[in-house]
């Protein structure tokens, strides 16, 4: 067997893959709830330029799974502590982007610097350590599909009740805040909501690539349309197919689900990105000739 084809036999070889199919029905049950808050809280992590901190939330909620894996506590539940923490911590001293920015960059190292330490002092299984970084996606066993799905159903709630007034404050804060929108409220609200996001897509993707799910899907529904009703559910059905085909996808193969599932996110992505751009062309030679 060639380098080559030992490479593909590792990424696609689907050995008895009716039988492990059994093992990820879970997976696949929290992968859609995930898609679904992902697409939707990804919207106004777009909307409110918070890219980044998706990525801090996810270092400390990085840690607070990997304390509650030392201590053989849920790792679920140690995930949303480290996010809501960090979320917190970013919503009340970060009000201004700078600010917020400066908070985001003491708060990563730090998550990531305690996550480590926990994962060296734990002397159970590797793939546990390693599946915390990457994802795993048979890891996910009927009770932590339970909070993941009862915390995702809190995310969904909480969205619908801020949706209008946060869509607003997100638009146009200082028009907002003169009609009397409560935009300082809003935007802590919004960072608690977000972190629960994160710390549920840590569960399928790992810590390092959370940015896959609730920024991706919604960045590539941006390229494409900016309806304000459209915009959501094509965020949403990408999130969903990036997801679930990456958990069917690494049901085929021995690497972990993290690649495939950003490469379809990225793939998406392209794809509408290149839509968008010819869009854009087309739009701007007709109204060049009228």
């Amino acid at each position: 067997m060639t380098i080559a084809e030992g490479v593909w036999q590792q990424i696609f070889h689907f050995d008895h893959y009716g039988e492990l199919l059994a093992l990820v029905r879970n997976s696949l049950i929290a992968g859609v709830a995930l898609g679904l808050v992902g697409g939707l809280v990804g919207v106004f992590v777009i909307m409110r330029d918070l890219p980044f901190a998706v990525h801090g939330i996810s270092e400390l909620s990085f840690a607070g799974a990997s304390a509650a894996l030392l201590l053989g506590a849920n790792i679920v539940a140690g995930s949303i502590v480290g996010s809501l923490i960090a979320a917190g911590t970013i919503g009340l001293l970060g009000s201004r982007a700078r600010d917020r920015n400066s908070v985001i960059g003491v708060i990563m190292p730090f998550g990531l610097g305690l996550g480590v330490l926990f994962l060296a002092l734990y002397k159970g299984r590797a793939a546990n350590k390693f599946g915390l970084l990457t994802g795993q996606i048979v890891a996910v066993d009927t009770p932590q599909t339970s909070w993941l799905l009862g915390t995702s159903a809190v995310v969904l709630v909480a969205l619908a009740v801020l949706w209008r007034p946060l869509a607003f404050a997100s638009a146009d804060p200082e028009v907002a805040e003169a009609r009397g929108v409560p935009v300082r409220g809003l935007s802590f609200a919004f960072m608690i909501v977000l972190g629960l996001a994160v710390a549920l897509s840590v569960q399928i993707v790992g810590a390092l690539l959370v940015l896959t799910l609730v920024v991706t899907p919604a960045a590539a529904a941006g390229r494409i349309t900016a309806s304000p009703v459209l915009l959501p559910v094509l965020s949403v059905v990408f999130a969903v197919a990036s997801i679930e085909g990456g958990i069917l996808l690494a049901l085929g193969g021995s690497i972990p689900i993290s690649p495939y599932v950003t490469t379809l996110s990225f793939g998406i992505y392209l794809v509408c990105r290149r839509v968008g751009g010819h869009r854009a062309r087309r739009w701007g030679a007709a109204r060049a000739t009228s």
